[in-house]
């Protein structure tokens, strides 16, 4: 294949436009906030978990405080109910009497023994309550710091974003003046080796594979026309000559 030799150094234009545009694009992937922002979801999910789980046990508690206390309330209604009928003088059978004494007595230790079952529950409950007022701020805070993230990320890739947008027309007028047959090539290389199509020839080494020419390959570019697009024999990426080449 034959290209002037100015459309050949237009080439290496094409490939150090796409050089930049691959750093670009790997550089918006590797951003340090992809990571930041993978390990605060973690937390948060984690976090929003016991959240839910001290939330639920709240609720649960505060119904289950509601029934023991209505427990209570009933048996010291019930003990109310008997110790009037006792002041009352409405019974007068012993026997019926010392039934009634009887079941105040059991009364009150049933109210004794649901009140610190009361105790108990309030004190779980305030427990849980800690626990959520804790993790609702933790939740709050890596929220904020997973807000900050998103927005250090966002930031990044818009401006990547503009970079790549103006290196990508920089490219479209560069190419634009390279003959088609020979874009083609160096489209077709490039997506072989590694994004590097064209190489320029420096001090007689292939900066694509970094290899220098051995003596029989200097004396073949040497008598090669200026118009001839020329291949590495050891990557076989377009190699281009210029003022530096050493030859």
């Amino acid at each position: 294949m034959n290209a002037a030799h100015a459309d050949q150094i237009r080439l290496l234009e094409v490939q150090a436009l796409d050089v930049r545009l691959s750093q670009a694009s790997h550089k918006a992937r590797s951003l340090p906030e992809h990571a930041e922002i993978d390990a605060l979801n973690n937390d948060l999910a984690q976090l929003r978990d016991l959240l839910v789980a001290s939330q639920t046990e709240e609720s649960d508690t505060t119904r289950e405080q509601a029934k023991a206390e209505q427990d209570v309330d009933q048996v010291r209604q019930r003990a109310v109910r008997d110790q009037q009928r006792l002041d009352s003088g409405t019974v007068s059978s012993p026997k019926d009497l010392e039934s009634l004494q009887r079941e105040i007595v059991s009364l009150a230790k049933r109210q004794g023994d649901l009140e610190d079952v009361v105790l108990e529950i309030m004190e779980r409950r305030e427990g849980a309550q800690e626990r959520v007022t804790e993790l609702t701020a933790r939740v709050s805070a890596v929220q904020a710091k997973l807000d900050d993230a998103l927005a250090r990320r966002d930031a990044a890739i818009s401006e990547l974003d503009a970079e790549a947008a103006t290196l990508t027309k920089d490219r479209e007028v560069v190419a634009a003046a390279v003959p088609a047959d020979l874009l083609k090539l160096y489209d077709k290389l490039r997506a072989q080796q590694g994004g590097v199509g064209a190489a320029r020839l420096y001090q007689r080494r292939c900066e694509g594979c970094r290899l220098e020419l051995n003596i029989t390959e200097v004396n073949d570019v040497k008598a090669a026309s200026p118009d001839t697009v020329l291949r590495c024999e050891n990557c076989h990426r377009i190699l281009i000559r210029t003022s530096e080449s050493g030859l």
